[in-house]
């Protein structure tokens, strides 16, 4: 029988240096001694022993007092990493969406672990304290984070784990991200309403406000008053707390100036909101039209037929696993895409006060 090897101090921290590097948790050259043994807890005699295992075994390269060692994996060890990727959803229903289920498969096929964060942006409310300590709670290489605002993207920005951006307010960040472009389509959306008669036109976004209208929000106001509509905080009133804040809203709203036409900006508040006014008996389109800015697969059941706006989902599953592939190997990907999206007209839009 084999005696038992219990491992030093020194050869544990060279085992973890050494799956650190496999995972390219650090490019080209080494951290310092110093700097590694206030990372990780230990005495800096056990960081110099382990550091020196390494460069034993030439994985590290020693430049001389005073620089950092040079990383050198030998090809059969430098290969891209198996990342932890999480995904922080919008809310909780989403992992329902088509192009996350699968984005998961194919990044799980490519030998990633993939999970969903233990808490979504509505239910923590968009508020980035709670935001920090979910992620610092959460063991995660890399994130993918579904419709955040711009102050969360400006957190995810300013942290070490890589981010990447579907839809959401990415524009202002230097973060990777994807969106099909929206705003021909919300244009078009737009002048259509106002051709059918439409004037009290609301666009329904939970990251989108009159005093902070992005550039989608921007487009659709400017739309408006190019159709001689006085666009304000009516026709883009934002909201908070998920599908219980849209509730309030539009029950609010109901009661004071009915909106005529709805353009809605996701599939699942779409659906909230067709219940909110069939419980209401208010019909459509007859009463109020519907626009989502989404597509669903859902919709070709529907009838009348859903008007939405149309994009691919190839895209953005293809963007993400691209994403995860640069990251593993080290590269910096900050790049951001568009691609085109239509508007699609269907029976959920029709003449203001049902005159077809």
């Amino acid at each position: 029988m084999e005696s038992l090897h219990i491992s030093s101090a020194s050869e544990q921290t060279a085992h973890y240096l050494r799956e650190q590097l496999i995972r390219k948790a650090w490019v080209d050259t080494m951290p310092g001694g110093p700097e590694l043994a206030s990372q990780l807890g230990v005495g800096r005699m056990t960081i110099e022993a382990a550091l020196s295992m390494l460069e034993s075994e030439g994985l590290l390269v020693p430049q001389g007092p005073g620089r950092r060692r040079r990383i050198e994996l030998p090809e059969k060890m430098a290969q891209p990493a198996r990342l932890r990727v999480a995904i922080l959803l919008y809310e909780a229903s989403d992992q329902s969406l088509d192009y996350l289920i699968d984005s998961k498969n194919k990044l799980e096929a490519a030998g990633h672990s993939v999970f969903y964060a233990p808490g979504s942006l509505t239910e923590i409310k968009m508020d980035v304290k709670r935001l920090a300590r979910m992620v610092e709670k959460t063991e995660a290489d890399a994130w993918v984070v579904v419709a955040g605002s711009a102050e969360v993207l400006q957190w995810f920005q300013q942290q070490e784990p890589p981010v990447f951006a579907v839809f959401g307010r990415r524009r202002e960040q230097k973060i990777a991200g994807i969106s099909p472009d929206k705003m021909p389509a919300i244009v078009e959306a737009t002048r259509r309403l106002i051709e059918l008669g439409h004037q009290r036109i609301v666009l329904l976004s939970s990251l989108l406000n009159v005093s902070d209208p992005g550039a989608l929000g921007s487009a659709f106001l400017g739309a408006l008053s190019a159709g001689g509509i006085t666009a304000g905080s009516y026709n883009l009133p934002g909201w908070e707390g998920g599908i219980e804040g849209l509730y309030a809203y539009l029950d609010s709203s109901f009661q004071r100036t009915p909106p005529t036409a709805l353009i809605v900006s996701s599939s699942p508040s779409y659906f909230a909101t067709l219940h909110f006014l069939l419980n209401r008996s208010i019909r459509v389109p007859q009463d109020c039209s519907l626009v989502c800015t989404d597509d669903d697969l859902y919709f070709k059941q529907c009838r009348p037929s859903v008007s939405h706006i149309r994009w691919s989902r190839r895209p953005v599953v293809n963007r993400i696993m691209r994403w995860v592939k640069n990251v593993s190997q080290g590269k910096e990907d900050t790049r951001q895409t568009e691609f085109k999206a239509e508007f699609v007209e269907g029976g959920t839009v029709g003449r203001r006060n049902g005159e077809f």
